[in-house]
């Protein structure tokens, strides 16, 4: 099916997807990538900042701060505007935002047992994606939280190198809240899911290389990134030390903790592509799938600057180096966003 059938849906398919879906993303505008730049002179990187993620404890690997990580949880996380303000997601150490249907977003949110959300509440939680797997894979087998999925691919999920901890395997660890309405209410806490899958995956390195700034950034206050019908917009924040998110034009706000936002935002373009397996969407619209495991271009934003490079991933178990100026690209500590955007 040509790529572009699927991109220009009607209003209407968001019925059919009701049907054949359990979740739906977020809406949006589509268009290309563009960074805003201002002269603001570029800023000196700290010389405290931690190097390279440690394996011994020392310094997590997912985000590079001091004091270790521990056992790997993901999170599908619904975008759909009706499921916004999202919780707990500003806990993450990782967050990937990712097209599903009709070109909206959704996230997979990657978590640490020994850096959950004060709260213990994510949400909401919504359904599972094909190309969710190949980027846990590269985590090792961890648990993985959501409620449901398209039929056919229920069973790949059962068979998956994964603990499936979805709301149907551990259904006392979900609860429903009282602020939405359901689908949009589905809330999981993970200290239940780690302790019913106590075996899942410790943290380990998936290619991430923490540190200070190289320098040849260009300053950038401002980057909008976009899918089909999703934009996220990265604002830098000097006083708070990241950059700020907003979605379709609005700050993207969470329940428990502010607004969304990260030191390090990776804006890794993917040769966007439909369901590898045939699922389908709707009659005759394959689902969206962006490949995670290739090569291409990467932005990353950190410090007030962009820094224009490439992300490889050779090995379906291996993690994903993240290259500039033929160096490895270092991010700065604490969460990272990837935004995995069609080329």
């Amino acid at each position: 099916m040509p790529r572009i059938a699927r991109r220009t849906l009607a209003a209407p398919a968001a019925a059919v997807f009701a049907l054949l879906l359990v979740g739906v993303g977020g809406c949006g505008s589509g268009g290309k990538s563009h960074p805003t730049a201002t002269p603001t002179p570029s800023p000196t990187p700290s010389a405290s900042a931690p190097a390279s993620p440690s394996t011994n404890g020392q310094l997590s690997p997912l985000t590079g701060l001091p004091g270790p990580a521990g056992q790997v949880l993901a999170v599908k996380i619904d975008n759909i505007v009706n499921a916004r303000p999202q919780t707990g997601i500003n806990s993450a150490a990782v967050v990937y935002a990712i097209e599903v249907e009709g070109g909206i977003s959704r996230f997979l949110a990657v978590f640490d047992s020994n850096h959950l959300p004060p709260g213990n509440t994510v949400g909401p939680v919504r359904s599972a994606r094909e190309s969710d797997l190949p980027i846990l894979q590269q985590y090792g087998k961890v648990d993985f939280a959501y409620s449901g999925a398209l039929s056919k691919f229920l069973p790949i999920l059962a068979q998956a190198d994964i603990f499936n901890a979805s709301a149907d395997q551990d259904g006392g660890a979900y609860f429903r809240g009282s602020n939405n309405v359901a689908p949009y209410n589905l809330f999981v806490r993970p200290s239940s899911i780690l302790h019913d899958f106590p075996d899942s995956a410790q943290a380990k390195d998936i290619g991430f290389r923490f540190g200070p700034a190289p320098s040849g950034g260009t300053p950038t206050d401002s980057y909008t990134a976009r899918m089909p019908a999703a934009g996220f917009t990265f604002s830098w924040s000097a006083s708070q030390g990241k950059y700020l998110v907003a979605m379709d034009g609005k700050p993207a706000m969470t329940t428990d903790a502010g607004q969304m936002g990260a030191p390090t935002i990776v804006i890794q373009k993917v040769a966007e592509t439909t369901s590898p397996r045939g699922f389908m969407d709707s009659p005759g619209v394959l689902s969206p799938y962006a490949p995670t495991v290739g090569s291409g271009a990467a932005v990353v934003l950190r410090d007030g600057q962009a820094f224009q490079g490439s992300w490889s991933r050779t090995d379906p178990n291996g993690g994903t180096t993240f290259s500039y100026a033929g160096q490895p690209m270092t991010f700065h500590p604490g969460q990272v966003w990837v935004v995995l955007e069609p080329q």
